[in-house]
């Protein structure tokens, strides 16, 4: 072997071991960051076990590492759902009540309309030092709600929250978003990065979209609710998850 092959092979291993050590040290102060917040280490104390006892009822691992999470606007409902790898087939694990609801049944397409987006999504923040006392954000605007935006400001900083107060986010009080923050930041610590939350105008059986059509206001929001009822079926099918795709005029695909 050369030496420029062996100087190269060194430099490679360097890059991934830096790569490794920086990711390391980037999950330190994340696990760092959660735990130097009193609300954090308090919610864990009172339900990390809790949570493990529920996980063994019910057959599942803990910690979690593939959870999935459904909310349902019309009902005030939130599921957990969770599984013990990606080759079977996810497994209710409890309903939270959404404590309000703000706006009407529709996707959010601007900043302001107070609307609470509907559509495919995942958590991407966990704040420990939320004015809601523990939140949740998820990724909104996704690439759909950004392309079928109503203006060039679709809004953001939608969060599943602690309180009882809304103009646009799902707040779960205070003990309930305990709660779902320990369940979601185990998952998280366990190697699930993006947890996907899927957000429904109601449960889209086939009496809910005749509900849907009976109200002649909604008739321009069919189309984008019958691709979500695509994707709702799958699920109640299968209990597994539909890959998030899109068109390119931001319609998603199933």
């Amino acid at each position: 072997m050369g030496a420029k092959a062996i100087y190269t092979g060194i430099l490679l291993a360097a890059t991934l071991w830096l790569g490794l050590d920086t990711y390391a040290q980037s999950e330190t102060d994340f696990r760092t960051e959660q735990f130097s917040s009193d609300r954090v280490v308090k919610a864990w104390e009172t339900y990390n076990n809790q949570l493990r006892q529920l996980f063994t009822a019910k057959n599942l691992q803990w910690p979690a590492n593939d959870i999935f999470i459904r909310a349902f606007k019309l009902q005030n409902e939130l599921e957990i759902w969770a599984r013990d790898n990606p080759s079977k087939a996810y497994r209710h694990v409890k309903t939270y009540r959404i404590c309000a609801m703000s706006g009407s049944l529709g996707p959010k397409r601007k900043k302001g309309d107070k609307q609470v987006p509907e559509g495919y999504y995942f958590i991407e923040d966990y704040n420990p030092r939320s004015d809601y006392h523990l939140s949740l954000g998820i990724n909104y605007p996704n690439y759909t709600d950004v392309i079928q935006a109503k203006s060039d400001h679709p809004g953001g900083d939608i969060y599943i929250h602690g309180g009882c107060l809304t103009v646009g986010c799902l707040p779960m009080e205070n003990e309930g978003i305990k709660e779902i923050y320990t369940l979601c930041l185990n998952a998280r610590l366990n190697g699930q990065y993006y947890i996907p939350v899927h957000i429904y105008p109601l449960r889209l059986t086939d009496k809910g979209i005749t509900m849907l059509q009976k109200e002649v206001a909604s008739s321009r929001k069919m189309p984008f609710w019958l691709t979500l009822k695509e994707g709702y079926d799958y699920f109640e099918q299968n209990h597994k998850l539909l890959p998030v795709m899109y068109t390119n005029t931001g319609n998603y695909i199933n």
